[in-house]
């Protein structure tokens, strides 16, 4: 079975806990990058678009849309997350950078993606603060962070 962004999302929840909505979109933006450098292969097939606070991934935004703080991973009961989907690699990855950056506020996270290539090209002439949905492609996380992590 092939992990889905809700699979991810519900991991790391459950194992980190309460956290913004903003800064899940982050650390999970991070947790596919890595994937794609370290596993060679995305944990998940969403993709994720370079909003105006960063990375979202569209699906993941309308499960948790009008929420602030998620307090667990029972928002996602519908879309039926199973953590069993993610290989031993993936928890890997993911943990590995959960624990790395689950310290930094979600501002922080958001100031990082600002200055990274793959959010500013794929942000392109979009007027500052305007809502775009131009995704990041996953070819440029690949070849950004595979020289930048």
């Amino acid at each position: 079975m092939v992990a889905t962004v809700f699979d991810v999302s519900k991991y790391i929840l459950d194992k980190y806990g309460a956290m913004s909505a903003m800064k899940l979109q982050k650390l999970i933006f991070y947790c596919q990058a890595m994937s794609l450098v370290w596993d060679d292969v995305p944990i998940f097939e969403n993709d994720f678009e370079a909003w105006a606070k960063g990375p979202v991934c569209r699906e993941l935004f309308n499960a948790h849309k009008g929420k602030f703080m998620l307090q667990d991973s029972s928002f996602l009961n519908e879309y039926n997350p199973n953590i069993s989907n993610l290989t031993p690699e993936q928890i890997e990855t993911i943990d590995t950078v959960v624990n790395s950056l689950i310290d930094f506020p979600p501002y922080r996270l958001s100031d990082m993606v600002h200055k990274e290539k793959p959010w500013i090209d794929a942000r392109g002439d979009c007027p500052v603060g305007a809502r775009c949905s131009n995704v990041i492609p996953k070819t440029a996380m690949l070849e950004y962070y595979s020289q930048n992590w």
